[in-house]
């Protein structure tokens, strides 16, 4: 018989492998953008979950291998972060409109 620990450490590895999977499949049919922080998170949420999985029983190419992604996850949402930030400061705030502000007689954003 299984302890409670061991039953909670599959939950957590069925649970990263479900998350991983609704991140590919989000993206596959256009619901999810890849470059998008949703989709980060589902994939780094679901790498520590099979992580702390493959971890447990000692599946160790499984736990170096998405202990990576967590790395390269981490990586992508900082550099979203700053990217958000950056152009949050750039247009003095107005970065969710969808139009550039209409200074100047460019009709075009330009890059700083």
């Amino acid at each position: 018989m299984e302890s409670s620990l061991e039953w909670v450490i599959a939950a957590i590895g069925w649970m990263g492998a479900a998350l991983l999977l609704a991140a590919y499949a989000l993206v596959s049919v256009g619901r999810l953008s890849p470059e998008g922080s949703a989709f980060q998170w589902l994939n780094l949420l679901g790498s520590a979950g099979l992580t702390a999985n493959s971890g447990y029983h000692q599946a160790w190419p499984s736990a170096i291998l998405n202990a990576v992604w967590i790395g390269i996850r981490c990586v992508a949402l900082a550099r979203g972060a700053i990217r958000y930030h950056g152009r949050d400061r750039d247009t003095g705030g107005a970065s969710c409109s969808p139009m550039p502000a209409a200074s100047g007689s460019s009709s075009s954003p330009t890059a700083s």
